[in-house]
């Protein structure tokens, strides 16, 4: 029974020796710092006999109602700057910045910390703004704004420097310090800004319209090859295209060129053959009418008038005869040149064969119709010719003969020409009645022997001149008389 008191007693103890100790164990957090007072104690480094001792991330023993433990807390603060600064230059300014700080990790620091903020840990962001924004005044008042915008850090690393013995002095340490703005009510940095704003913008609208320049040429020399490769593409298209044509139109035409090729040897053969025919009737005309012809001429020369009228009637009716076949052989070798030319007309390539096949054959056709007209005129003129002299000769032996021959056959035309001065009578009054006409047609018939005595001394009188002169006698007809002939006036039949 004792054992067990004592048992329960010594776990008792136990109990409360444990609760003690841990109503007198203090440990500090890494973030913060113990400060105990209440019995003197030296700390390394702190001037001696300070009063208080400092313990930072380890655990102390603490007597309860003999001593006093508080904490200071080391963790990261911050404080905003709102200060209306001027400069050098009299411009006035805002400046908005931000400082980070906190209380020092060495003992001095907590210890000057401990004894300015240990009560008043809230107020410490206001103590730190009100330092910071007295010598922030102070260095703003000695910079320009132009010192200020070009060289922030030089603003930060004074207003640090500025502050640092106080805030030793405090035991605190700037951890940052920024400036982020600087504003500016009065627009002296907006001014300021303008020129160089102006040749920004400036730069910029030069390098943009360079740009839609360099862009607009690039999409001008797109379009151009684009437009050449649409050209090439086409002139290739056509040229294919024009070939595919012309293979076709070739096979089109291979039949008709065929056919008109075989049409062109027909015609050159038959031209071949009228002009072989022309030459033929050429020489048929040689051996039938002027041969012919000449003899004739020769054997008809002493004959008379009558004979001469005949020969020149069958050489006219020769010649015409000859006209006429000559001309209906053109007619035929041209209706057949030109019935060739039209059923080759619509033969493209045959036509020009065709158009000089046909001026061949029309050339071979008139080249034979002249040959026949010039020597049907060239017998008629032989004849005439031959005529011409048998007339001559006949009125050198017998002159009378002549002109009463050439009266005779003219006889109807004196006659006629004798009576025409009656023509325009109107009213002719007879006195001796029937005895009267006759008298009067025995006049009209008497005028022609009257020509005959005129003409007979025409003749005369010619006659005489030919002697006189013994030179060549007049021509008539074209045919030039010997001075011993005698040419009577005659009248030309056509």
């Amino acid at each position: 029974m004792i054992v067990g008191v004592v048992a329960g007693a010594a776990v008792a103890a136990v109990l409360v020796l444990i609760g003690l100790f841990k109503l007198m164990w203090r440990v500090a957090e890494p973030n913060e710092a113990l400060i105990i007072s209440g019995s003197k104690h030296r700390t390394e480094g702190l001037e001696e006999g300070m009063g208080f001792r400092i313990v930072t991330g380890r655990g102390t023993l603490v007597l309860p109602g003999v001593q006093a433990v508080r904490k200071l807390s080391l963790d990261l603060n911050e404080t905003e700057l709102h200060v209306d600064c001027v400069t050098h230059q009299g411009i006035p300014l805002k400046v908005r910045g931000v400082v980070i700080f906190k209380v020092g990790d060495d003992f001095v620091s907590i210890a000057n910390a401990s004894r300015r903020f240990l009560d008043q840990q809230r107020l410490m962001a206001e103590r730190v703004h009100n330092v910071f924004a007295g010598h922030l005044r102070s260095i703003v008042g000695g910079l320009t704004v132009e010192d200020m915008i070009r060289d922030r850090e030089k603003l930060t690393g004074q207003t640090r420097a500025a502050c640092g013995t106080e805030m030793e002095k405090l035991g605190l340490i700037v951890d940052s310090l920024q400036i982020h703005e600087i504003e500016d009510p009065t627009g002296y940095i907006q001014n300021l800004a303008m020129p160089h704003a102006a040749a920004v913008q400036r730069d910029a609208r030069i390098a943009q319209a360079e740009a839609n320049r360099l862009a607009t040429e690039a999409e001008q020399q797109s379009y151009a090859r684009m437009a050449e490769a649409t050209r090439d593409s086409e002139i290739l298209q056509a040229g294919y295209q024009a070939e595919r044509d012309k293979a076709a139109a070739s096979a089109r035409q291979a039949g008709p060129l065929a056919d008109a090729g075989a049409r062109q040897e027909v015609v050159v053969q038959e031209t071949r053959v009228a002009e072989l025919e022309a030459h033929r009737r050429e020489q048929q005309l040689q051996a039938d009418v002027r041969k012919p012809a000449d003899a004739r001429a020769y054997e008809k020369r002493t004959l008379a008038e009558a004979e001469r009228d005949a020969r020149i009637s069958a050489a006219q009716a020769k010649a015409k005869e000859t006209e006429l076949a000559a001309a209906a052989e053109a007619t035929r070798v041209k209706a057949a040149a030109g019935a060739e030319a039209e059923a080759t007309k619509t033969r493209g390539a045959a036509t020009a064969a065709a158009t000089r096949a046909t001026g061949e054959a029309e050339a071979a056709a008139a080249q034979a119709k002249g040959l026949a007209d010039a020597e049907a005129t060239r017998a008629q003129g032989l004849a005439e010719a031959e005529a011409i002299k048998a007339r001559a000769a006949a009125l050198a032996e017998n002159q009378e003969a002549v002109v009463a021959q050439q009266l005779a056959e003219n006889w109807p035309e004196i006659v006629q020409a004798g009576a025409s001065a009656f023509g325009n009578v109107d009213n002719m009054v007879l006195l001796n009645g029937a005895d009267g006409m006759a008298e009067l047609f025995a006049k009209a018939l008497t005028m022609g022997g009257t020509g005959l005595g005129l003409a007979r001394q025409l003749l005369s009188s010619m006659n005489q001149n030919d002697r006189s002169t013994s030179g060549p006698s007049p021509s008539l007809n074209g045919v030039t008389a010997p001075p011993s002939q005698k040419v009577p006036v005659e009248r030309e039949e056509d």
